[in-house]
């Protein structure tokens, strides 16, 4: 198929068009405009008071001017969002979807390798573009993979309604109703911005953000997960832990939420491959004197055997410990002893070894014994001073 200009409306564009038709509302972003038929559909709503149909193509620009004439409607040609500098209440974009091996050579239906990149990178960016009650009309296929589409949505914090499915030929088409989430508003009306999808544990997603031009880490529940009141429970650790200077500093919560300063650095085993004798000391060191304060308030931690992934260190050598979600109250915690654990399992120790750090691990045995009969000061240094 060679390169087309003009995206001529098929059974695609004519069912995304009946529900631009009754859905739009307010200032209207018709993105990828084609043949202007989402931008001629939201004009006769007379819920719309505006509407930029934008194009990659600027012969596709240049075409619609020629033959649209609506005083709602104006054109510019732009990269997705390259050109947008303003919110909008309604956002419609019937995105190319085919995937690369189906060989077509055409900017109106290539979405890329897998048929969704040009779709990810749309729902990625359009948070900065939506206003606070505003809505998107997307329709894709099912050779865009559907799965892929519903995990960008929930990435961004959007959430989603299908309002139509309907089976054509080789694929079935998907026309979504897409609004920001309770969460997303709440984290905006905070004054967050550019929150970014970071990563996902069992029990919580990952996101980075601005907040008062500094960069933050928010935390909420993974819809997946059954654990009950995991972030409630970091809420309560942090704001206790904090006022020992231990974890991320808590800025702001919600009961659905938390949000802290981002912790930059790197984990606590990539330090120890890279660091010196002197400074892996001071930092287990330092850990240790965190897990002590810990344990004296009978709070524990749970993943101290294996906190690979639980402690950071930045720039300057200080020691952060993440992940507060399974605290609880215990009469006899074990983050110590834990930690113990860690650094005499094999991996730890032979690393250890090559700066120099040596830790008999029946000494190490012992001293952890006796501190967990009884966990005073005395026992604890006891445990320190098998490390040299």
């Amino acid at each position: 198929m060679q390169n087309s200009i003009l995206y001529k409306p098929c059974e695609d564009s004519k069912l995304l068009e009946k529900f631009v038709r009754h859905q739009a509302k307010g200032s209207v972003l018709d993105m990828g405009t084609g043949s202007g038929i989402q931008a001629l559909a939201a004009s006769k709503n007379k819920k719309t008071s505006s509407i930029l149909a934008v194009d990659i193509q600027k012969e596709v620009i240049e075409h619609c001017k020629k033959t649209i004439k609506n005083k709602k409607i104006e054109f510019l040609q732009s990269n997705l969002f390259e050109k947008i500098n303003k919110k909008y209440d309604t956002i419609i974009f019937n995105p190319p979807y085919l995937p690369e091996d189906i060989k077509v050579k055409d900017l109106t239906l290539d979405g890329g390798k897998k048929g969704y990149e040009i779709l990810e990178r749309f729902i990625n960016e359009t948070n900065n573009y939506l206003k606070k009650e505003g809505i998107i009309l997307i329709l894709f296929s099912s050779l865009t993979k559907k799965d892929k589409i519903d995990e960008f949505i929930e990435k961004n914090l959007l959430e989603s309604k299908l309002l139509v499915k309907k089976k054509f030929f080789f694929e079935e088409l998907y026309v979504y109703l897409v609004k920001k989430s309770s969460i997303l508003k709440k984290l905006e009306n905070k004054k967050t911005s550019d929150i970014k999808y970071f990563t996902k544990g069992k029990r919580g997603f990952i996101f980075v953000a601005k907040h008062k031009n500094k960069k933050v880490a928010i935390k909420i529940k993974n819809p997946k997960s059954k654990a009950m009141s995991r972030i409630e429970n970091e809420i309560d650790n942090l704001k206790l832990l904090n006022k020992k200077s231990i974890g991320p500093k808590l800025l702001f919560h919600e009961k659905d939420f938390l949000v802290y300063e981002f912790v930059e650095g790197i984990e606590v085993l990539d330090f120890l491959k890279k660091s010196n004798k002197k400074d892996s000391l001071k930092i287990i060191k330092d850990l240790f004197n965190q897990l002590f304060i810990m344990d004296k308030l009978n709070i524990n931690k749970e993943e101290m055997s294996h906190p690979h992934k639980h402690i950071i260190i930045n720039n300057k050598n200080k020691a952060t410990l993440l992940d507060f979600e399974r605290c609880h109250y215990t009469i006899k915690p074990g983050n110590v002893t834990q930690f113990c654990d860690f650094l005499i399992s094999k991996r730890v120790s032979t690393l250890l070894k090559t700066k120099k750090i040596k830790i008999s691990n029946k000494k190490m045995i012992n001293t952890a014994i006796a501190y967990k009969k009884n966990q005073n000061k005395k026992n604890y240094l006891e445990i320190t001073r098998v490390i040299r």
